[in-house]
């Protein structure tokens, strides 16, 4: 009787996690950048000597700095009087 409410169980979180994921996929897809007015084909204005390593590398090092930034923010402190 234990084993099968734990499968029933995680049958419902494995369906809520896939219907989450859905939703997230979808929304991820309606977003459509912007295409600049000015470059025929929608195509992005990127320098060309830009690789793929080197976007990664800034990404990762925007992300570096985000987390450093909101790491040395203070917490403010509550009164608990």
């Amino acid at each position: 009787m234990r084993a099968i409410f734990s499968i029933l169980s995680l049958l419902v979180v494995v369906a809520v996690v896939g219907m989450l994921a859905k939703k997230q996929l979808h929304a991820v897809s309606d977003i459509h950048p912007a295409a600049p007015a000015n470059v025929p084909g929608g195509v992005q204005a990127t320098a060309p000597e830009t690789t793929v390593q080197q976007q990664s590398q800034q990404i990762q090092q925007q992300v570096k700095k985000s987390v450093e930034e909101s790491l040395q923010q203070t917490r403010p402190v509550p009164d608990n009087k």
